[in-house]
């Protein structure tokens, strides 16, 4: 299993992946993305925040990434979590893996509190969470309204660094590829 930033040459197994969720609650949109909208999603993306993808024998099984959390700029030191697995990898390490390095390059980044919404119900995805230290904030109630039904959303937050006066957020691509590749080699 690898774990690298995400290239442009992955958007659409990254995009099959996704679409495994569309009829579900798990993501709140309701039809899947073009190819092209979804690059220009994740390059708004990828020019502040971590993308990541996990590769086994060379084909990509799940992805996370960071974004901002609020637009803000008294928010610029949080982030909001999202990840994504193909199906079949569910329950094997792979969303712990991801989520621990992402973890690792944002706080190497200088945010301090990643924040992740939970569908509910999704136990794999709260236990994700709960594992790796995060707390649940609350729960917005009837919040998500898709496939005929009302769904909560559980928001969790974990804290990164000290609550002191911060230095700016150090944008993903003013970090080497040598620190990148440190921080995924120290997670493994």
């Amino acid at each position: 299993m690898k774990i690298r930033l995400i290239s442009p040459g992955d958007i659409e197994a990254v995009l099959s992946i996704y679409s495994q969720y569309i009829d579900t609650p798990i993501t709140c949109e309701y039809a899947l993305p073009s190819k092209n909208e979804f690059t220009q999603r994740i390059n708004s993306f990828t020019t502040t925040y971590p993308y990541l993808v996990c590769e086994e024998e060379g084909k990509i099984i799940g992805y996370a990434y960071a974004h901002r959390h609020m637009e803000r700029k008294a928010y610029e030191w949080n982030a909001e979590l999202s990840i994504y697995l193909d199906k079949e990898q569910t329950a094997k390490g792979v969303g712990m893996q991801l989520y621990t390095i992402l973890i690792s390059i944002l706080k190497k980044q200088g945010i301090k509190t990643v924040i992740g919404g939970v569908t509910l119900p999704n136990r794999k995805s709260q236990q994700l969470h709960e594992k790796l230290g995060f707390e649940q904030m609350g729960i917005y109630h009837n919040n998500a309204f898709k496939n005929g039904q009302w769904f909560d959303v559980a928001w969790y937050e974990k804290q990164l660094g000290p609550y002191t006066t911060p230095e700016p957020i150090i944008p993903i691509t003013n970090l080497s590829k040598e620190e990148i590749a440190e921080i995924i080699r120290n997670s493994n």
